[in-house]
């Protein structure tokens, strides 16, 4: 009979995994909440702008993310199985399939303005979107590759280099930030040539994040050439049949992800459609909802990794406990950062410096959010633990039901025939949440009732 762990050493393994991980994830949303506060003392228009930029931008790369994540059960569940060598392989292939799907949706991303301008999309802050993307598009295939190294780390369990990389681009992205936006001229002499850079306001925000993405991809790269692989350096060359696996196991996940992210972009055009007020609202709330999602994301990423190693080594009944444990750990966390959105709305708007016409919408934004922290925590943990499994296509369906045919009508209901505006958007989004969290807590309970078996390793 295999071993199964106590809950009080599933819950420290757990999260022995989770927190770094979830601070990989909190890094990217943080270089975001940086954006969006520095920005934002520039003025209504620059903050819509980038609003609307990071709404494109993760639609696409969202999609982009969730192809790659195809490497995720086959990584774990051949280190789970003992099968080091065949792990390394499946990182290269993974890498080589970043490279191709960043570089080709990279240019959609930086020509898709110029499309909107022509199909008679008349946005005031159109021209400042089409600056943002250009110079954020080439970060693409960057962040990809970022996020197959994470995946590697994470699985063979070296998720150390994943927080150096995670600070150190977050206090650049910080002082690249304030620099590039407001200009190098306020500066004391002593920064000599930096004091003659230009204030580029929303393109200088994107060149600092494309700087940031350079920044931590040559971390982790450093980090998984420093993992030794027993038996030998395993092949790197392209192996077609190992790519195609990933596309087949990441496909459902990217759909399921691009469903699960377009929603809320789609949520921020029609936020924009009421106003450069409300898409500000939109803004501030969603990046508030994303820094909390983060930490979920990463107990679903650990959850992930903890079910895949259990399913890898025919573990059943440890692959069901170490689920059931991200569960929980999800549902606890994402209580506390309900009661901050909650208790304290004012205080969290003042701080990334809403403008004085958007305290009133934003505020009730936060109070909604704080309501669906639970729902989405619990979505995102059971996405993650399912895809330790090996299960990516329910998760699809479940997001285009959840999302599309109960919380999108609701959404449109509430916000346009009954005049609640983005506050009636934000419901919507609540509804659609709590549908699809609740239907993949159920397939995880199903499933790991029976016997489950790894992919083909």
């Amino acid at each position: 009979m295999s071993k199964l762990n106590s809950r009080r050493e599933e819950f420290f393994k757990l999260w022995k995994l989770a927190l770094p991980i979830a601070i990989a994830h909190a890094g990217q949303a943080l270089m975001g909440f940086v954006d969006t506060a520095v920005v934002g003392r520039t003025g209504t228009d620059a903050l819509a702008a980038v609003g609307l930029s990071t709404a494109i931008f993760f639609a696409v790369s969202s999609f982009a993310s969730g192809l790659l994540m195809g490497v995720d059960p086959l990584l774990t569940q051949n280190v789970g199985a003992g099968n080091l060598s065949r792990a390394r392989v499946i990182f290269w292939q993974g890498s080589y399939l970043a490279i191709a799907v960043g570089v080709i949706l990279a240019v959609p991303l930086m020509l898709l303005p110029t499309v909107l301008a022509s199909l008679g999309v008349d946005f005031a802050e159109l021209p400042l979107v089409h600056d943002y993307l250009l110079w954020r598009a080439p970060s693409l295939p960057l962040l990809l590759l970022f996020m197959v190294a994470r995946s590697y780390l994470q699985a063979v369990g070296r998720t150390g280099a994943l927080v150096v990389a995670t600070v150190a681009a977050n206090i650049f992205n910080l002082g690249a930030n304030l620099l590039l936006v407001f200009g190098g001229a306020e500066l004391p002499a002593a920064f000599g040539p930096l004091r003659e850079i230009p204030a580029l306001g929303v393109t200088g925000s994107a060149l600092s994040t494309l700087l940031c993405c350079v920044l931590q991809s040559a971390i982790v790269a450093w980090a998984v050439r420093r993992v030794d692989v027993p038996g030998g350096k395993p092949s790197s060359k392209l192996v077609r049949e190992d790519v195609l696996q990933a596309l087949r196991v990441g496909f459902p996940i990217g759909l399921h992800i691009a469903a699960e992210v377009g929603i809320f972009s789609l949520a921020g055009v029609l936020a924009r459609g009421l106003g450069a007020e409300s898409m500000s609202a939109h803004q501030i709330a969603i990046t508030y909802a994303s820094i909390s999602f983060t930490v979920a994301l990463g107990i679903g990423n650990a959850g992930c990794v903890r079910v895949g190693w259990a399913v890898g080594a025919f573990n059943t009944q440890q692959a069901r406990q170490s689920g059931f444990m991200a569960f929980a750990s999800g549902t606890a966390f994402m209580s506390l950062c309900a009661l901050v959105f909650a208790f304290f709305p004012l205080p969290l708007a003042l701080f990334v410096g809403a403008p004085r016409e958007v305290l009133p919408l934003v505020l009730p934004l936060l109070m909604v959010s704080a309501v669906f922290q639970i729902s989405d925590g619990l979505q995102a943990v059971g996405a993650g633990v399912l895809r330790g499994v090996g299960e990516t296509r329910f998760p699809l369906v479940a997001n285009m039901v959840g999302h599309y045919l109960v919380g999108l009508p609701v959404a449109l209901l509430l916000g346009f025939r009954m005049g609640y505006g983005v506050l009636g958007i934000w419901w919507g989004l609540c509804i659609g949440l709590t549908a699809v969290a609740v239907t993949l807590f159920w397939r995880f309970e199903r499933l790991s009732a029976g016997t489950l078996r790894p992919l083909n390793t």
